[in-house]
């Protein structure tokens, strides 16, 4: 159901608080861009520090932005699973597309916990579409390619966001689940390689600076040019590093400080990179032609 490059937006804000305008401004670009999903309120989008109003806030501002040219999938992920069908309820009600649910983390469920906790959040949710997200080293827990196949029977469940960089786990997945639901990458150095082994797009970091790029990488393998598809990746390579010199989204925002397109501020506990990394960034953008 949903496929291409989707971007895991990132959360402008401006003295402590939502910079709506910031956002809008960001989503028009991804559009114009060609970015074929928006995602708000995922780890990218600082979720963690937005308190209930907020996000709530972000995923109203996103869907009344989009206005339906591509599809919004809000980030509404808990690790309690009463607070997951609370927050996907209600984006369901804001008008969001869909929802992408991260793993519980901290408290470290077993692989029937995980099952039962996504089940219950599909069975609350008739005929919305859930999207997994497996990110181990975000959240203590790995979501086995078993687990992943058995919630791929459920039917509102459509796709999973895989991210722990391991092409066999990868591979395994897609080999068990088929053409059942979508797996997108969720890691950016591995995108090329698992639309290679069947990956239907990508939940992004590097398309928050380079949204035309990862875009057209997506576009060029969908319409057969393996090539393109591949001289894209290796250009985005660099860019994809500078992404995650620092942790995510530090280096992301500073990037679009220095483009000019947010400022740069974030919620504790995160913070501002250190010098050495900054230069570092700041080259890599300069090679890319961004700044």
């Amino acid at each position: 159901m949903f496929q291409g490059s989707m971007v895991a937006v990132v959360t402008p804000f401006k003295g402590g608080r939502l910079d709506e305008k910031a956002l809008s401004k960001l989503i028009e670009w991804h559009i114009k861009e060609g970015t074929d999903a928006i995602i708000p309120c995922g780890t990218t989008g600082e979720s963690a520090t937005l308190d209930y109003k907020e996000h709530y806030r972000v995923i109203e501002v996103t869907v009344k932005t989009v206005a339906g040219r591509v599809p919004v999938i809000a980030g509404t992920g808990a690790n309690s699973t009463a607070e997951a069908i609370e927050i996907t309820q209600k984006a369901r009600k804001l008008g969001a597309d869909g929802a992408l649910l991260v793993s519980p983390y901290y408290n470290k469920p077993t692989q029937e916990g995980l099952y039962l906790h996504y089940k219950a959040i599909a069975a609350s949710l008739k005929g919305f579409p859930l999207v997994l997200y497996n990110v181990p080293g975000r959240t203590a827990v790995n979501m086995l390619p078993s687990t992943v196949a058995r919630l791929s029977e459920i039917k509102n469940i459509v796709g999973l966001k895989e991210a722990t960089g391991d092409m066999k786990q990868a591979s395994e997945i897609l080999r068990l689940v088929g053409d059942r639901i979508s797996i997108l990458s969720g890691d950016d150095f591995t995108t090329f390689a698992l639309y290679a082994l069947g990956g239907k797009g990508s939940i992004s970091v590097t398309a928050n600076v380079a949204p035309r790029d990862m875009a057209g990488m997506w576009d060029a393998w969908a319409a057969g040019d393996i090539e393109k598809a591949r001289k894209l990746h290796y250009k985005m390579e660099p860019l994809n590093s500078a992404m995650f010199i620092e942790t995510n989204p530090i280096p992301v925002k500073t990037a679009l400080s220095m483009m000019g397109k947010i400022k740069e501020e974030f919620r504790l506990p995160l913070c501002k990179m250190s010098d050495a990394n900054r230069d570092k960034l700041k080259n890599a953008l300069k090679g890319y032609g961004l700044i």
